[in-house]
């Protein structure tokens, strides 16, 4: 008989964009795993309930799990020199090897795993290899996707590499999702945000805001304060009517001037990301900004998410994306 509720280890949770996502596909959090003191604030705000551990995905053991369906994870992006090494090669950085010792010990059903889409390169391939060979070693079948946010209704294009890995008697079941929803422009999407506080500019901005944005970044925390990423990303924020050289403390008001180049605030990114209204980041802006830059949007999430439990519980994929449709819609 199939579960009525699967659950789910999360490592690497951030702000919740992966954990929000798999929460509206069905998954009960047994535990989300996040070593960023804000970042845990932000879950435990949001979710009181869930279980947020604070600690560094190392020191946590996947034998405190065993029996859950799903290990998720956005682990942190593999810098580029190390392509060509070896799987579980000495460097911090590198937590796909703490993802697979967790598999080893958990053995969930499945796992689902996300970066940046540089991962799925022709210079990692051989990384990649080890990756799917140790999981096969594991007893799991994987396969690899990237997605564009952009296909879920997000407004941005922010295409992510994910893995999915499942039993056996579950991956044949498992199917990419494959129908898309047509996002707004960033115009439509933060229009009520961006004239809150009654600019003049609005209207005009709205049709100048008339496509989708570049991939949101979060930055790192060894640089100055947040800025909408590098300069060809900020080139194609201006075309949008948007300084992406900062992230503003409030929408411009009617001392603005109508042709003013208005700065997003942490709302409007976080609803450019997938995030709902509602879904609140502590810290100061700029801290609130990495987490939201820094995430992976719930939509894609849940789409991945609902592809996965149709495959464990056998359910038709098309009602499961039906599903996700109308979830999406709401």
């Amino acid at each position: 008989m199939a579960k009525s509720e699967l659950s789910v280890l999360e490592i690497c949770a951030g702000a919740g964009g992966q954990s929000l996502g798999l929460e509206r596909a069905g998954f009960r959090h047994a535990a989300a795993v996040e070593i960023d003191e804000q970042a845990c604030q932000t879950l435990r705000q949001n979710r009181p309930t869930w279980h947020v551990i604070q600690r560094d995905v190392r020191e946590v053991s996947g034998r405190d799990f065993q029996g859950i369906d799903l290990l998720a994870g956005g682990v942190p992006c593999p810098p580029f020199s190390m392509a060509g090494k070896q799987l579980g090669a000495d460097d911090e950085r590198d937590l796909f090897p703490e993802a697979l010792r967790l598999v080893r010990e958990a053995l969930p059903e499945a796992v689902m795993l996300e970066n940046v889409r540089g991962f799925a390169s022709p210079r990692f391939a051989e990384y990649r290899r080890q990756l799917l060979d140790h999981l096969g070693t594991l007893g799991y079948d994987a396969t690899w996707n990237v997605l564009n946010a952009s296909s879920f209704g997000v407004p941005q294009l922010r295409p992510r590499f994910v893995l999915v890995a499942m039993r056996r008697e579950y991956i044949e079941r498992f199917r990419w999702p494959t129908r898309f929803v047509k996002p707004k422009t960033v115009g439509e999407s933060v229009a009520d945000l961006m004239g809150e506080r009654d600019w003049p500019g609005i209207h005009n901005w709205i049709h100048r805001a008339n496509s989708i944005g570049p991939t949101i970044v979060g930055g790192s925390k060894k640089h100055g304060g947040p800025d909408l990423g590098p300069t060809r990303a900020r080139a194609e924020w201006l075309r949008l009517g948007v300084d992406g050289k900062g992230i503003a403390d409030q929408a411009p008001g009617l001392d603005a001037g109508v042709d003013s180049l208005p700065k997003l605030t942490v709302p409007m990114v976080a609803r450019l990301q997938g995030f709902p209204d509602e879904w609140r980041f502590a810290g100061r802006k700029t801290a609130a900004y990495r987490q939201v830059g820094n995430a992976f949007p719930p939509p894609v999430a849940e789409a991945v998410g609902r592809a996965i439990q149709a495959a464990i519980a056998g359910v038709n994929q098309r009602d499961g994306q039906m599903n996700l449709l109308e979830s999406l819609a709401g």
